[in-house]
């Protein structure tokens, strides 16, 4: 299928591809790096993040693909286009996204003068900093390489994942019949990209490739080196457990050995710098079945990941745009805290971070850990923190003879390996752990401490669409819920007897969850909606979420939208439903919000006819989440809540600094104020909300 034609049935479909919706998600960020209203550092880490975006990107989804492709399996994407046709169209925008990420580095290296930095190679430098350079490489670099030759008597080297790889052709002119060979050395991970030199008030960042590549002929004495090439590889990171019921050892034993075949999947793309020799071109596109779709020419910083190491620099610790600090929740006054066990009985509390702290979160942990009318905590675990106080707690906790009860989830991505050793480590204290069920990803955020008060115990009840995690809860947006309700207790326990043993609860009252019914709860909200608009009342949706492509769920809003319920979706990444289409989706907007932090959290509102319905928690609108994973909503029911969270949609929808409109074929447009509207930036008002905040109870 040509080019032509691919774009025309991509076009005509109702549903936009998922996967080029998400490498126009990472354009979004992209854009960002190229503000030049931004500071300097803050546009270089949205450079390192749209670096660490394409990594995965290529782990998982273009690794998702190559599954199908290499075992003959078929796959027809949204946009219609089959395996092959749709990987060229995938490639190509990938090829044309990275040709834009060089120009925007490009761009920003005349600033780095005047912040007191520069990117240097090695003949840049004077002779005494050559000296220094030269010492750096003997003393520290030379020791951890480790030449691997391939020849007819060695075998081809494992390749790591993204890892910086030099293949080198040497010739030894004295053989009797001089044959060129190749060797492949690989630059450990443990080493810091750039080599740093301070050059009076400025900091010299050489980047070690460049270093190792001056001093190649020490690695190779004796020898003629014909060629120098500077690669990196990504192998495909997506694997998938095997169906099963046993949540024993054997389960983190299969976690454990799919993640050493992840070191050993198949390449999915190749970075190179200019002009590599054809001849090592060629044998690595024949060993690992790749063709130039595959390979991605690059003359500048091969992975720019590596700019975190100047963002982090302590020299330029001032130099990142600070959030400020948080502020108190509106539900949460000053000097609640000091007895918050107290507090919570009489006041329901809904955080949204990172303008209001994780701190409660933490420290209500803490005091549970300690307090000895506490009998039990029970938590769900997905991502945690370095040094993670959730961890201490809960060995505190163990430590101090309450029942404990943990479930990590050891298939959260690229996390397996911490979550396997977190919950060893509170296996050993003593605390009972599960380590996620196979069949399933345990993605739902929830804790229940279990505290004994005179003659009755109470439940105090914490669930959210963020993990327990203290530092990216600082750079995520995200919504939870402290309570000591008798029904979310009831809910939330009988969840977790669901997720942690075999109990099958007919029904929850504040609660939908996945895979359960989620999907079809959701449905008959927007049915809801529908039948409302068809009968002359009011309606409408508002629902802020990380992704939307579960088509059931799309050709509802289709169907709701077409009899007249005005729909505002925010959706921060992959949005497969196509707005504006006539005769389709006049009545849905969508927008996508892309700044300092990362939209993290997901809120559902449904107007009910004036009487709104209002949803918070982990889940999306995705196949997976409704299928694959666990996952939970959780109704927000006090009125006083209710309007705290109406009004964080309410500001999402004003926001005209960080929004991007997406457009009917899928292309966004950056959102401007209207005329005579005032500049609003969400980011910065939420800091300025106050406890005594009033504001209206529906959104239409």
């Amino acid at each position: 299928m040509n080019s032509i034609k691919a774009s025309e049935q991509i076009r005509r479909s109702n549903y936009i591809s998922r996967d080029l919706s998400w490498l126009r998600f990472n354009y979004r960020v992209l854009d960002l790096a190229r503000n030049p209203d931004m500071p300097l550092f803050d546009r270089l880490k949205f450079l390192a993040i749209t670096a660490s975006n394409l990594d995965e990107f290529f782990m998982i989804r273009v690794g998702s693909l190559y599954n199908y492709i290499d075992y003959g399996k078929e796959r027809i994407d949204y946009s219609g286009l089959r395996e092959l046709p749709f990987r060229k169209k995938l490639l190509d925008l990938a090829h044309r996204f990275v040709g834009d990420q060089c120009q925007a580095y490009d761009d920003l290296r005349p600033e780095f003068e005047k912040f007191g930095f520069n990117i240097c190679k090695v003949e840049d430098l004077t002779e005494s900093e050559q000296h220094k350079a030269a010492s750096y490489f003997k003393n520290t670099i030379f020791p951890l390489l480790t030449p691997m030759v391939y020849d007819s008597y060695h075998g081809f080297p494992l390749m790591m994942n993204q890892l910086l790889i030099f293949g080198v052709i040497t010739r030894n002119a004295e053989e009797a019949k001089p044959q060129s060979r190749t060797t492949f050395v690989q630059i450990p991970a443990n080493l810091n990209r750039f080599f740093e030199i301070s050059r009076k008030n400025k900091i010299i960042f050489v980047p070690i490739e460049e270093i190792i590549r001056w001093n190649m002929h020490k690695l190779f004495r004796n020898v003629e080196i014909e060629s120098v090439n500077l690669f990196r590889i990504t192998r495909n990171g997506d694997f998938t457990l095997e169906e099963s019921d046993d949540m024993d050892q054997d389960f983190v034993y299969e976690v454990k050995q799919k993640l050493k075949n992840r070191k050993k999947g198949r390449v999915v793309r190749l970075e190179s710098e200019k002009a590599p020799s054809p001849y090592i071109l060629k044998m690595l596109k024949e060993r690992w079945n790749i063709d130039n779709g595959n390979i991605f020419t690059i003359d500048r910083l091969i992975d720019l990941k590596a700019l975190w190491q100047i963002i982090k620099h302590p020299h330029f610790a001032n130099k990142i745009q600070r959030p400020p600090a948080p502020v108190p929740a509106p539900s949460l006054p000053p000097g609640a805290m000091d007895n918050i066990f107290e507090y919570l009985k009489e006041h329901d509390v809904l955080l949204h971070h990172p303008y209001n702290s994780i701190d409660p979160v933490v420290a209500l942990l803490e005091k549970a850990a300690e307090d000895p009318y506490v009998l039990g905590i029970k938590q769900t675990i997905y991502r945690l923190a370095d040094n993670s106080r959730v961890t201490a707690a809960l060995l505190k906790a163990a430590e101090n003879g309450k029942h404990v009860s943990a479930l990590f989830e050891v298939k959260a991505r690229f996390d397996e390996e911490r979550n396997i050793k977190e919950g060893e480590k509170l296996e050993k204290a003593g605390c009972f752990v599960i380590y996620g069920i196979s069949k399933y990803k345990t993605h739902t955020k929830m804790m229940m401490i279990i505290r004994k008060e005179g003659e009755k115990v109470t439940r105090y009840v914490h669930i959210g669409s963020g993990n327990y995690n203290e530092q990216t809860s600082r750079q995520y947006t995200d919504i939870s819920l402290l309570t000591t309700d008798d029904v979310y207790a009831h809910d939330v326990s009988e969840f977790f007897n669901v997720i942690t043993g075999h109990s099958f609860p007919e029904n929850y009252e504040y609660l939908i969850t996945a895979p359960k019914d989620m999907r079809q709860q959701l449905i008959e909200l927007i049915r809801q909606e529908r039948r409302n608009a068809e009968n002359g009342l009011p309606s409408g949706i508002v629902i802020k979420i990380n992704s939307l492509e579960d088509k059931d769920v799309i050709d509802e809003f289709y169907a709701a939208s077409q009899a007249g319920v005005q729909i505002k979706l925010i959706v921060r990444g992959i949005c497969c439903l196509r707005p504006g289409r006539e005769g389709l989706s006049e009545n849905i907007q969508v927008s996508s919000i892309v700044g300092q932090y990362l939209e993290h959290a997901r809120l559902f509102y449904f107007h009910n006819n004036g009487a709104p319905l209002v949803l918070g928690g982990s889940a999306d609108i995705m196949v997976r989440s409704f299928e694959r994973r666990i996952e939970a909503l959780f109704y927000i029911v006090h009125e006083d809540l209710k309007r705290q969270a109406i009004n964080i949609l309410r500001y999402n929808l004003m926001d005209n600094q960080n929004s991007y409109l997406m457009r009917e074929d899928g292309s966004y447009i950056k959102r401007q104020p209207a005329e005579g509207e005032a500049t609003f930036n969400m980011h910065r008002e939420f800091y300025h909300l106050s406890t005594e905040m009033e504001v209206e109870s529906c959104l239409f």
